[in-house]
């Protein structure tokens, strides 16, 4: 199988394509064991009138089903399951090993978690310990075993989600960092090898024995700080992995294994994690309100926070982009998800906007948390299906709505996947080593060496916006499905043959044999775009000595020692091909390229940065490599993408608050989806022959979306 498809480890073939599954499942977490009331039978009749096939349950409570050491009660569950098969909804279980009970970690305090020595984590939340430790394992696979072979020949069950949004914490117990300094020892050999790659004789780091190795607390040394990101996220894999692992050889062939991804978590890496499991599955939060508008509010893309509907579409498309497959949504918004101190409840229309976006994007499983808001605990306003009172308000009638809805697109056309013209180059790696080295501080922050976690995301912003203002729908790919371990795992052709235009901004951290296997893509015929950052490290985030952009240079054209921070710069298009809006500026950053050979595209209107190159082009064998040497604004990335693919965007006279995109089925057949993200009416012209595929009504030739309105047409 081609890295492309997906070149997953351990797949389980069709895991999710049963018959008797719908498309998309829809439904929501359930727990009955938090309610204070027995109202199993009302909430289950209220799922089945509301569309729903599926829910998840069991995952959040090990005290429940374990209430003292090896005292199990195992039972409790079953009238759930009963219930929902007698109405034809499915059920996923999940294990409960990231909420510890307390007779655990009192009677092994040693497995709290740690960030630095003697200070342990105090009990009270969720994944607070350390789930390397032996006598957590004991415990935990003997729980798993409990649950999953009590209920693993249920027919309701059709599949498991172990632990839940994995990665919280990093953690530095002392066995974990023992393991930590070991996995060096084993990579570098010997001491003189790693002062010499990380350069430790800087600040005298230089280490005399392993036993000089220090503590990753208070750590100023970007080499470290790459590898023990790197062997935090390789921990929570391998713990992920080895729960998977207990589940599958309990479970039914039919049933798969998944764990649900929160994309924040600064332990995981979530393609690599993807690969343990048999389909990837996350929650996909998003800023709803003013907050889903689009075009965006902020065009400063250090401020890029989910503040617009784009941060909507890019987390599913990296859910799509884990496996390059269909995905699960295990949660997403119902209501507002703020805490007590911010409500923000969704406008009448948008939990529909956000669960058409999701199901375009491949999800084949669209779940709610949860079903009853809670009335104690921490997440007490964290809004549900059902409100406070548990009766059926504003919020259940439109998921009724939506799941209705599902259910004409399911018989109609079945099984979707997003359809997209242009590759974008991600890379977790890279995400790291722009946190620990950012280009530009966090807003608001004064520090001389700040970490700025949400610096990666703020140099792919412009881009990903820029597309979608454009109409050009991007697929994300990770750096590890082309190259992994410094073996490429696609040839050149085959890029450009799926990805004729492929993107590379924020490229920070890149393997050598990457940086080759891009020029080697233009050669045979692609049309590589290059973006700030990239190339300019090797895979332990060391500048290269070689001319910038590292391993790009030569097939681009183009050369740079120089750059600079910027409030905003003005870029102007130069009459080669590129043409620029007046409003287009390059924002926070600005590479001094100079070119060498290269046609140049545009250049900064700035009387100080006039000698340098905003955006230049060369021919490289069959191909082409682009460079843009600053972070585009809206208006500059928007004109980027529409040189890129110069054929026309999607209905390119749309209303600015409009977003097309399209998703095609199994059959090849193509369903275009509508959005106005606005509270405003907006009107579509669209072309001829469009059919409502809710309704099987033609469309006419204007379409009219009222306010946070989405429309399917084919």
């Amino acid at each position: 199988m081609s890295a492309l498809a997906g070149n997953a480890l351990n797949r389980k073939k069709d895991s999710l394509h049963q018959p008797e599954r719908p498309a998309v499942m829809f439904g929501a977490a359930y727990y009955p064991e938090y309610l204070d009331q027995d109202r199993l039978d009302k909430d289950l009749d209220l799922m089945a009138e509301a569309s729903f096939s599926v829910i998840r349950m069991g995952e959040s409570t090990w005290s429940t089903w374990e209430p003292e050491d090896g005292q199990f009660n195992l039972d409790w569950l079953e009238p759930a399951l009963d219930g929902a098969l007698k109405r034809g909804i499915q059920v996923i279980v999940g294990t409960p090993t990231y909420a510890v009970p307390m007779w655990l970690a009192r009677r092994y305090p040693e497995i709290a978690g740690q960030f630095e020595p003697g200070r342990a984590m105090r009990w009270g939340r969720r994944q607070e310990v350390d789930f390397s430790h032996a006598a957590f394992r004991y415990h935990a696979e003997r729980i798993i075993r409990a649950v999953v072979g009590r209920y693993a020949d249920h027919p309701a069950v059709i599949g498991y989600q172990v632990d839940n949004e994995p990665g919280l914490h990093l953690f530095a117990n002392r066995g974990i960092f023992e393991a930590f300094r070991d996995r060096l020892r084993r990579q570098f050999g010997t001491v003189d090898r790693i002062n010499r790659e990380w350069g430790l004789a800087y600040w005298s780091h230089r280490l005399a024995s392993w036993d000089d190795l220090w503590r990753p607390e208070g750590n100023g040394q970007p080499q470290y700080d790459i590898a023990w990101r790197e062997f935090q996220a390789r921990l929570t894999e391998e713990f992920i992995g080895w729960q998977v692992g207990i589940v599958r050889g309990l479970a039914r062939p039919d049933q798969f294994v998944t764990t649900c991804l929160a994309l924040d978590r600064p332990a995981i890496h979530e393609a690599s994690l993807s690969r343990t499991v048999d389909v990837t599955a996350g929650n996909p939060y998003c800023a709803t309100q003013d907050g889903l508008s689009w075009p965006p509010r902020h065009q400063d893309g250090r401020c890029w926070d989910g503040q617009d509907a784009a941060h909507l579409f890019w987390l599913a498309d990296r859910l799509f982009a884990a496996r390059g497959e269909r995905f699960l949504v295990t949660e997403t918004n119902a209501g507002s998800i703020g805490a007590s101190a911010d409500n923000r409840p969704p406008w009448p229309g948008q939990l529909r906007q956000i669960g058409w976006a999701l199901a375009a994007k491949g999800a084949a499983m669209i779940e709610y948390w949860q079903w009853h808001t809670l009335r104690v605990g921490t997440e007490t306003f964290w809004g549900g299906v059902l409100p406070h009172d548990q009766n059926p308000g504003r919020v259940y009638q439109e998921v009724a709505r939506l799941g209705g809805e599902l259910g004409i697109v399911n018989r109609a056309v079945g099984r979707l996947a997003p359809v997209a013209k242009i590759g974008l180059l991600v890379c977790v790696a890279a995400k790291w080593g722009v946190a620990f080295q950012p280009p530009f501080a966090p807003p608001g922050c004064a520090e001389v060496y700040p970490v700025h976690e949400g610096a990666y995301e703020a140099l792919i912003a412009p881009w990903y916006q820029g597309a979608l203002a454009a109409g050009v729908a991007l697929r994300l790919v990770h750096d590890i499905d082309l190259v992994e371990d410094g073996k490429p795992l696609v040839t050149p052709a085959e890029l450009v043959q799926r990805w004729p235009v492929l993107v590379a901004p924020a490229l920070y951290v890149a393997d050598d044999r990457l940086l080759s296997l891009l020029a080697d893509y233009a050669a045979a015929g692609g049309h590589l775009a290059v973006g700030p950052r990239t190339g300019y490290a090797d895979t332990m985030a060391r500048p290269r000595r070689s001319p910038q952009p590292g391993g790009l240079a030569a097939p681009a054209g183009v050369t740079y020692q120089e750059f600079s921070n910027v409030e905003v710069a003005a870029v102007r298009d130069t009459g080669q091909g590129l043409e620029l809006p007046p409003d287009a500026a390059g924002l926070a950053w600005v590479e001094y390229l100079r070119s060498e050979g290269a046609t140049v595209l545009a250049q900064y209107d700035d009387r100080s940065l006039r000698q340098w190159v905003a955006v230049a082009s060369r021919e490289h064998g069959a191909g082409r490599v682009t460079t843009v040497g600053t972070s585009p604004n809206l208006a500059l990335a928007r004109s980027l993408f529409e040189w890129l693919d110069p054929s026309p965007g999607l209905w390119p006279d749309r209303p600015d608050s409009v977003v097309i995109h399209q998703a095609e089925s199994e059959a090849g057949r193509l369903v275009t989806f509508a959005h106005n993200f606005s509270a405003a009416d907006a009107v579509l012209r669209v072309p001829p022959a469009a059919t409502d595929l809710l309704t099987g009504q033609p469309t006419g030739e204007y379409l009219r979306l009222g306010p946070w309105d989405v429309r399917l047409l084919v």
